[in-house]
């Protein structure tokens, strides 16, 4: 049981809920109804890197004060009776997102599911309140038949949705969702085109501010940490004009090893946005971007001239002292969380479209930004 409750954000240090255990809520999104704040995410608890578990299901926390955070418990369960579900423990189930349809009233959770065949298609739950109990709609899902991969959902003030995916190892996806949220309509748009891993751009996170729509991606490498990038648009479709690292002296180029799930508005707070990141592999924060990168490129394109070699990266893990097996899966049950602020510079001449940071904070808390 937590004897103290916290005051301040500490990121990067291990974070427990109110009854003292590791808050388990990865790739996650944080929702705002009636006061209350409720942050969903991956449920790793399981997942030790050695018993073939990927998930147990998608877990859910409730706090008034973003702090604090009691455990509701999952909402989304595995379904370790089926080996074909996509819900099963081995199945890579990643970043599920929760959207509230105003017009049907149901809540539409997504999430991703990546086959055993290397591609990645979708599956849609629908429940009539947020904490469940959910019911698959749809599995298998390719939307707009394309392997769809990190992802965020978003929607109007007007009730119209949209869903931004990684088309997997391509470029990124703005699709308006059907009225019921619970698919694609077919219209869409394209940014970001890259040739291959690590430069393909994920884990897209979107929000709006002052009528401009921001959206921070990461890299394609896996688990390792990569710089993340911001883009800024008039409109949910674009063009993007992408303008930069968000992430300031961060000499390692990892974003503070860490990868941006979703940016969610405090209320009650004038103008403060807070990026909500899972430092996967907290082990590693010895290693810099530069000691992987080049394998991840290697990997997905021979002609770029790179060759795989692991050497360097396994030369520093030893001096660094960390016990890590490349190929061997990670034990993604103790990441932590790195939650940080936004802080929105100006036009100026180096940025005529502004600039969006991300700055380092040992500690912080609310106390330090201006109420409405």
């Amino acid at each position: 049981m937590q004897m103290n409750p916290l005051t301040a954000f500490h990121p990067g240090q291990p974070w427990l809920d109110t009854n003292g255990n590791r808050i388990q809520a990865h790739g996650g999104s944080v929702l705002y109804e009636d006061g209350v704040y409720y942050w969903y995410g991956e449920n790793k608890e399981k997942t030790d890197g050695k018993n073939g578990i990927w998930h147990w299901g998608v877990r859910c926390y409730r706090s008034r004060d973003l702090y604090n955070w009691e455990d509701c418990g999952i909402i989304i369960p595995p379904e370790p009776e089926d080996e074909n579900s996509p819900l099963h423990p081995s199945a890579c189930m990643d970043r599920p997102h929760i959207l509230h349809n105003k017009q049907t009233g149901k809540y539409v959770c997504w999430l991703k599911i990546m086959n055993r065949d290397g591609t990645q298609a979708s599956t849609v739950l629908t429940a009539d309140r947020l904490l469940g109990p959910y019911t698959k709609v749809r599995q298998g899902l390719r939307p707009l038949n394309m392997s769809a991969g990190d992802f965020d959902l978003a929607a109007a003030p007007d009730g119209k949705g949209y869903y931004y995916f990684e088309r997997v190892h391509s470029e990124t996806i703005c699709a308006d969702l059907t009225a019921d949220y619970t698919d694609v309509t077919g219209y869409y748009s394209t940014h970001f085109p890259h040739k291959c891993p690590p430069f393909v751009r994920e884990a897209t996170a979107h929000f709006t501010r002052n009528f401009k729509h921001y959206l921070i991606t990461s890299g394609t490498t896996g688990y390792f940490p990569n710089s993340s990038q911001v883009a800024v648009a008039d409109s949910w479709h674009g063009p993007f004009t992408v303008l930069g690292d968000p992430h300031p002296d961060d000499p390692s180029r990892t974003s503070y090893h860490s990868q941006i799930s979703s940016v969610f508005k405090v209320h009650g707070k004038k103008d403060l946005y807070i990026a909500v990141a899972d430092r996967w592999l907290p082990g590693l924060t010895c290693l810099d971007y530069e000691d992987y990168a080049d394998n991840f490129e290697a990997a997905f394109d021979p002609s770029c001239g790179k060759k795989l070699d692991w050497a360097r990266l396994m030369e520093k893990v030893r001096i660094c002292g960390v016990e890590f097996v490349p190929g061997q899966k990670d034990n993604t049950s103790i990441a932590d969380y790195v939650w940080l602020p936004l802080r929105f510079a100006e036009p100026d001449e180096a940025h005529p479209n502004g600039m969006v940071y991300v700055d380092w904070r040992d500690q912080w808390s609310l106390d330090e930004f201006e109420d409405v």
